[in-house]
Order: structure tokens, then sequence, then C-alpha cells
């Protein structure tokens, strides 16, 4: 299938008037996120944002150019925060990889259960970007992937993990990614609410990421 750009100017005009007492950029960007979930990025319109969060066009012109650099906007700024979540969770892990392994997988379903709408977006809708606008998230996603592939090396140089393959580098980078997608999934399918809470979600998906790397029990 075709990609189909759309860029739409937005013209200035008029002042802001904010429904809900957000600062409008995040006003903007709350509304794109549920917007683009809901329709699509390509059917969604700025007049559509604009009237969906109760901004005037010329608001909107103050921070974005172009839906395709709002798009963009809130696809980095939520990979940004999860980049920043998983590395904060490793570092105050300590240095054992098991406890570093179960803490970036809890940080990174945590997020993935909460901020579902956001997920979805950043996943479906990157496609619609440009090239340049795409390696900048993807460079964030790789450095979000080589946390993981650190921390199952030194599992593997101290003894406590067994993953699948030879434990090669690209080996490593199989298993990662394989744990990264079936975390990030997870905003697929799980809704607030039911029978197990994000915590516990969270606590089931590290459990299953130890096992899946053959983690030695720790000595208590």
């Amino acid at each position: 299938m075709s990609k189909r750009k759309t860029v739409r100017p937005l013209v200035a005009a008029g002042t802001a008037v904010e429904r809900e007492g957000r600062p409008p950029v995040e006003a903007i960007r709350a509304a794109a996120f549920h917007q683009f979930a809901e329709r699509g990025y390509p059917v969604v319109t700025v007049r559509d944002i604009m009237k969906a969060c109760g901004l005037t066009q010329g608001a909107l012109y103050n921070h974005f150019r172009s839906k395709d650099e709002l798009l963009h906007d809130i696809i980095a700024s939520t990979q940004a925060e999860l980049e920043r979540l998983c590395q904060r969770a490793v570092g105050e892990a300590g240095d054992d990889p098991r406890a570093q392994l179960a803490a970036f997988v809890r940080a990174y379903v945590m997020r993935h259960c909460r901020l579902r709408v956001e997920a979805l977006v950043a996943n479906r809708e990157i496609g619609w970007l440009d090239a340049k606008r795409v390696a900048d998230i993807r460079r964030s996603r790789r450095a979000i992937r080589d946390v993981l592939v650190g921390i199952l090396a030194q599992g593997i140089e101290r003894g406590l993990f067994s993953p699948p393959g030879s434990g090669g580098e690209e080996d490593l980078k199989v298993v990662a990614m394989a744990l990264l997608d079936q975390c990030t999934h997870v905003s697929k399918w799980y809704a607030p609410g039911g029978r197990l809470s994000e915590e516990q979600m969270a606590t089931i998906y590290s459990e299953m990421a130890l096992r899946s790397v053959g983690a030695k029990p720790q000595v208590t």
C-alpha cells in the first residue's frame, strides 16, 4: 500500500481557549493522541484536533507548523520518557542483572498499561513520518534495546542467565527484541479495572522475562 503524506499548515488566528485548564501545548498533544488513536492519522485533520481540545487554530500554529510535526512531537516525547524511565529503573535496581531485568520490564510494562493510547499511536502511526523523523525515534528505541542487551550480556558473563542462542551480540538483540515485543503488546489488550492490576501485570511479565532468559534463582 502506498503511503499518502498529509501536511496541513496551520493558519494563525485568534486566542487560545482551553477547556480543561491544561497548558495549550499539552491540550494539543492529548487531543492528537486520542484523535489519532480513534480514527488514524490520515483521516484526522488539524481542525479536528482544534475542536477536540477547544483551542483556536492560531494556538495550534504557535506550537506546531503542521500535522506531521505534531505527530512527530507526540511520538518522540512519549518515546523519550519511556527511555528515561527504563534507564532510571535499571540504575536504581543495583548491580544484579536479575534485579535490573525485572526492574526494566516492570517499568516498561507499567508504562504500556497506563498509557495505552500513547503506545498505540506511537507504534501504529510512526509510518506516516518522513525518514528523518522516523530515524530520530528509532534511535531512542535502539537505545532502550541496547540497555536490555547490556543487562543480558552481563547476566551471561556472571553465569546468571542462559538465554536461547549462542549468547553472541546478534542473538542477544533477538532475545531483547522478543522481550520488548511481548511487553509492548500488552497495551493492545490490557484494560484497567479488570482482575489484574497494572502492578500485577508488571510482576507477571518480569517473572516471564527472567524465566525466558534462564535466570538462576536469587539466593536469599
